[in-house]
């Protein structure tokens, strides 16, 4: 009794030192948001040291070459300040760096950084040093022809384009021209809704010579890991490179990049760069084969895809065509832009579970357009699917509570002796026909659910700062106040008091101990799932009182 009397203590005073956490983060004043508004430039795109910033062609394992008509050091000096072209549809504000018409900085105007602060944006793309991350491509010449590539200086026919009201598409041109007369227009494709970009690379081949290049994409992102807390399930997120060669989803490890470069032919493939609920993504053509690489130096991690050279004849034509996915994971978008792309919704080892869990959920919520309802309904139907193993448990259990009598005075006949004890109650169970150990199964079969609705929950976007009701702002992030813990903690108690005591006195102290170590444990939890699983305990309560009304265990 004193040992459970210091666990209720525990957890009592565990639940209060979060409130007052909780209390002090919630009404405290909003911090100022380190992030630029406007339309200014934020200067000029630094050019890193390192990895290196030209992918090599194919077949040329050389050192890539420097910038025509330059010397060599010249590709890391920092080029002419040059004003930053804005682009802004209806879910993307972006800016492009007329060197190399690379996207350096994007920011999504629907997916606020926090849901008290509406107006300040999620920044994704950003040309800061302190947090660098560029979408960046162009064209490789083959021998000492001269390329457009993101090194390389374009120019626009204005400093800012937005997507008209009823318009449904956008594109911004840039124009490359080269000394020997090949003319090359590199136009984004934006269109209402939607993240996807379209790429564009027309060369217009007005010299006398043949002009060969190969078309490459490349993301490069400074490398700053998240500390993980469990103050904080966002940071057990994957956060850094991954790629798809048409088969197999892969993570790369930044830290191993360093060592041991990434490299692979792939056709049918993409590469991204993930961070928790949000990617960018470069997307190659299906039908050609390019080389992909990784690499980390210098804190910054690079992944580049290259293909193969195409030749443009004199007086002729060639239109290279990408795309690329710069915004939050929405499935359905991602499906649209490649095979599997929707894979960056890391679900785990119980992606199988996870994705039609998912699949379901979002169709209830299109009928019920409240994600906390649709949990609620959502755990009702996997109820009912389970139904008849729960029964087949509970009736078990009442059996037990029938019996409880009878097991009482077998424990005060053979209280001396264990084994003998235990040989009775065994004996009685199958005389009975009752299996103890029944009871643990449903249990045992939700576990696997149970993961796959946590990762549903955590990584779903569309529940990203989804409301309820009442205090519940935000289902992906905890109950702020800890009631949703404490109600299913309390719900356990009571569906405890409905199913028999172990007959052992050790094992029933650790079940009395179990709702207050689990209230603890949820605590941390989203508070959609400590929904799912406060739901689930009142249908199982519900359940267990109906089977025992039924078989007389009362």
């Amino acid at each position: 009794m004193d040992n459970l009397r210091i666990f209720l203590w525990v957890g009592l005073l565990m639940l209060v030192w979060l409130t007052v956490q909780t209390w002090q983060q919630t009404f405290a004043p909003p911090p100022v948001a380190d992030v630029a508004t406007g339309n200014a430039a934020p200067g000029p795109t630094p050019l890193p040291a390192a990895p290196p910033s030209l992918p090599p062609l194919a077949g040329n394992t050389a050192a890539p070459p420097a910038l025509p008509n330059a010397p060599a050091a010249a590709v890391e000096a920092a080029p002419v300040a040059t004003p930053l072209i804005r682009v802004t549809t209806d879910v993307l504000d972006l800016a492009i760096d007329p060197v190399g018409g690379q996207l350096v900085d994007a920011r999504l105007p629907t997916y606020p950084v926090h849901k008290d602060q509406p107006d300040v944006p999620v920044e994704l793309l950003s040309p800061d040093p302190a947090r660098f991350f560029a979408v960046q491509g162009g064209l490789r010449a083959a021998g000492e022809q001269p390329e457009p590539n993101h090194l390389a200086t374009f120019s626009a026919p204005g400093a800012a384009f937005a997507l008209a009201a009823g318009a449904d598409e956008l594109t911004v041109p840039l124009r490359w021209e080269s000394p020997t007369g090949v003319l090359v227009t590199k136009t984004y494709t934006f269109r209402r809704n939607q993240f996807q970009i379209d790429l564009e690379y027309r060369v217009e081949n007005q010299g006398t010579q043949p002009y060969e290049a190969a078309e490459y994409l490349q993301i490069q992102r400074l490398y700053s890991p998240p500390d993980q807390s469990m103050f904080d399930v966002e940071t057990y997120s994957f956060n850094g490179p991954v790629t798809y060669d048409g088969d197999s989803y892969q993570k790369l490890d930044v830290e191993e990049l360093a060592t041991q470069p990434f490299s692979q032919s792939v056709s049918r493939g993409w590469l991204a760069a993930i961070q928790h609920h949000f990617l960018a993504a470069a997307v190659p053509p299906v039908d050609e084969t390019w080389n992909y690489a990784g690499t980390f130096a210098d804190g910054r991690f690079l992944v580049s895809a290259i293909g193969p050279l195409k030749t443009v004849a004199p007086g002729s034509a060639e239109t290279y065509t990408s795309r690329l996915f710069v915004g939050p994971k929405v499935q359905k978008q991602l499906e649209e832009v490649a095979p599997g792309l929707e894979l960056t919704v890391d679900y785990g080892r119980l992606t199988l579970l996870a994705q039609p869990m998912f699949w379901l959920l979002d169709n209830v919520h299109r009928f019920v357009g409240n994600w906390g309802l649709t949990i609620i309904i959502v755990t009702f139907l996997i109820k009912l699917v389970f139904y008849k193993l729960s029964e087949t448990s509970g009736r078990s259990m009442a059996g037990m509570r029938k019996l409880q009598p009878r097991m009482k005075a077998l424990q005060e006949r053979y209280k001396d002796d264990r084994q003998a004890m235990s040989q009775a109650l065994m004996e009685l169970y199958k005389k009975e026909k009752i299996n103890p150990a029944a009871g643990c199964l449903p249990m045992l079969v939700q576990i696997p659910f149970f993961i796959a609705f946590y990762w549903v929950l955590l990584e779903s976007v569309e529940m990203r700062q989804a409301p309820f009701a009442l205090w519940i702002t935000d289902l992906s992030s905890r109950d702020p106040f800890f009631i949703l813990p404490l109600l299913m903690g309390a719900a356990m108690w009571f569906q405890q008091k409905l199913n028999p005591p172990p007959p052992d006195p050790v094992q029933a102290k650790m079940m009395q101990i179990m709702p207050i170590v689990f209230t603890g444990f949820f605590a941390f939890f989203p508070a959609g799932l400590v929904l799912y699983w406060l739901t689930n305990s009142v249908l199982s309560m519900a359940q267990q009182w109906r089977i025992n009304k039924v078989l007389g265990a009362d």
